[in-house]
């Protein structure tokens, strides 16, 4: 549900919408509060750069709007993001901002955006069902409050046959549940979330968006000056700790997985015999995400 919001307010989402091609749908549920929908339920919001690009784009719009004083962002259809897009939807598209090019050019450009939202001056809260995978999970650990479905799945399942772009899991999983996530490929849900450190809380699935908005609403109520004050206290001592130094280093890592030969024989496999069908025959074996009957 949205709130009745006036004439002023309209005109500039309505701006925002059209700006961002559909990809992402901007409303504002609650006074003071600015939610981003990803909008390619179709391909379980698949980030491909478009989409990248506009969930960046209306997050720094909003970050600038003195009207808007907490971010939520959510996944249209039966997921939050499945991941980064493999499919070809980035033909035809160039990279939605810039970094310098050469070998990892690719693992510091989506770390290099999603630890952006660090920067922002107002929080931004992940909603998180369904699969948050892969790319989908950097999206949501770039976030400053995570809030997830019970039954929802935040894994990285790409590192069957590569590295991770964004090595968050030490820092927020600790270092023997992100071991068996790094060497499995296996996910956690929404309750085992929490209980890591991944996420904030968990709700049923049908209580989530509610439950979201509820706290979005009371951070919303507080001094927003303070509470841009408060959220860089905390990255702060994150930083000084040394995770964002942490998180580029791991990009090399990246880069050297690109050359392995599991890697190589994935890319051979989903150009002879599609995406789908080499996404099956990697998660097969262990009977999870799209193999689940």
């Amino acid at each position: 549900m949205t709130y009745a919001a006036g004439s002023e307010f309209s005109g500039a989402i309505d701006a925002l919408n059209h700006d961002w091609g559909g990809y992402v749908i901007v409303d504002e549920p609650a006074p003071h509060v600015r939610r981003i929908t990803l909008n390619r339920p179709e391909k379980r919001n698949a980030l491909n750069h478009p989409l990248r690009g506009a969930i960046l784009g209306a997050l720094y719009a909003n970050d600038q709007d003195d009207d808007v004083h907490v971010q939520i962002i959510r996944g249209a259809g039966p997921s939050f993001s499945a991941g980064y897009d493999l499919g070809g939807g980035n033909e035809g598209h160039e990279y939605p901002f810039y970094t310098p090019g050469g070998e990892g050019q690719w693992p510091r450009h989506v770390t290099e955006g999603w630890m952006s939202i660090w920067d922002l001056a107002k929080p931004v809260i992940a909603q998180v069902h369904g699969y948050c995978l892969a790319g989908g999970s950097e999206l949501a650990t770039g976030c400053d409050l995570v809030y997830m479905a019970e039954d929802a799945q935040m894994g990285y399942p790409a590192v069957r046959f590569g590295v991770p772009d964004m090595h968050f899991h030490a820092w927020f999983l600790g270092m023997r549940r992100a071991m068996e996530m790094m060497v499995t490929g296996d996910s956690v849900n929404g309750i085992e979330a929490v209980a890591e450190g991944w996420a904030n809380r968990a709700f049923p699935a049908d209580q989530l968006e509610a439950e979201t908005l509820k706290m979005a609403e009371r951070i919303a109520a507080l001094p927003p000056e303070v509470v841009q004050l408060n959220k860089r206290v905390v990255h702060r001592q994150m930083e000084h700790m040394g995770m964002r130094a942490g998180l580029r280093a791991g990009t090399e890592l990246c880069a050297l997985g690109t050359h392995t030969q599991a890697m190589a024989e994935f890319v051979a496999n989903s150009q002879s015999k599609g995406l789908t069908t080499a996404l099956t025959e990697r998660d097969g074996k262990f009977g999870d995400y799209r193999t689940t009957s």
